[in-house]
C-alpha cells in the first residue's frame, strides 16, 4: 500500500451508518433553523452544489479531457491540482491531489484507512461505503476481494496498487479509456466515466452501455 503519514488526520468525521447520519443531520438542521442560525434556502443551495456541481461529474470531465488531450493528460499526471484547476475545479479538500493512471499492467485503488479523506472538487462527497471500516480494512488486506465485491475481476498479471489518502494528499484515479471511443467527443467520453472508476473500485462504462 502506498500513502503518507496520518498523524495530522482528524478522525472525528467517520460515519458508517447512513441512517444514523441522516437522522443527526436532520435533527441538527431542524434545531439550527428553528433558532434562526441557518437559512434553509442557503442550506439547500449548499447541498445542491455538492450533489450536482462539486461532484463526480467534475471528475468525469477531467478524465474525458485527459483521454482526448495528451498535453492535458501529461499535466494531470505531473501535477494534478493545477491541471484540475484549469477546468475550474478547486477548493476545500482539493488542495493537493495526485492523479494515478490505470494501465493494462497496473490498476490503482484509493482508500483512506484511518478516516475518509477524499478529493471533493472532483468527486463530491464520499459515499458511505468509502467511509466504512470494512472497506477501509479489506482494501488493504484483500484488494482483489474488494474488486470482486464491486462486481469485476482483473487478470492475475495486473498489479493492484492501493493508495492511502491523507489530510495532506488525496488520490484520483485516471481509468483506462474504453476501446472503440477514438472519435468520441469529450462530452460523450465523460458519460462513460463513473465515480467508482475514479476511486478504482469500478471501471468506466463501455460504449454500448452509454445512454
Amino acid at each position: 500500500m502506498t500513502g503518507h503519514d496520518h498523524d495530522h488526520h482528524h478522525h472525528d468525521h467517520d460515519h458508517s451508518e447512513l441512517s444514523e447520519t441522516e437522522l443527526r443531520v436532520r435533527a441538527l438542521e431542524t434545531i439550527l433553523t428553528e433558532k434562526g442560525y441557518v437559512d434553509p434556502a442557503a442550506l439547500d443551495l449548499l447541498i445542491e452544489t455538492y450533489e450536482t456541481k462539486v461532484g463526480p461529474r467534475n471528475g468525469a470531465r477531467v478524465v474525458a479531457r485527459a483521454w482526448s488531450d495528451p498535453a492535458f493528460r501529461a499535466r494531470l499526471l505531473a501535477d494534478a491540482t493545477p491541471a484540475i484547476a484549469e477546468l475550474g475545479y478547486a477548493g476545500r479538500q482539493g488542495e493537493h491531489i495526485l492523479a494515478v493512471e490505470n494501465t493494462p499492467r497496473l490498476h490503482n485503488m484509493v482508500v483512506c484507512t484511518l478516516c475518509s479523506c477524499y478529493p471533493w472538487p472532483v468527486l463530491g462527497l464520499p459515499p458511505v461505503w468509502y467511509k466504512s471500516a470494512p472497506f477501509r480494512s479489506k482494501a488493504v488486506k484483500d484488494p482483489r476481494g474488494v474488486l470482486a465485491d464491486f462486481g469485476f475481476e482483473l487478470p492475475d498479471s495486473t498489479e493492484i496498487r492501493v493508495w492511502d489518502s491523507t489530510a495532506e494528499i488525496r488520490y484520483f484515479v485516471l481509468p483506462m479509456r474504453p476501446a472503440g471511443t477514438e472519435d468520441w467527443s469529450e462530452q460523450r467520453l465523460a458519460d462513460l466515466v463513473t465515480r467508482d472508476s475514479m476511486i478504482g473500485t469500478g471501471l468506466p462504462k463501455q460504449p454500448h452501455e452509454a445512454a
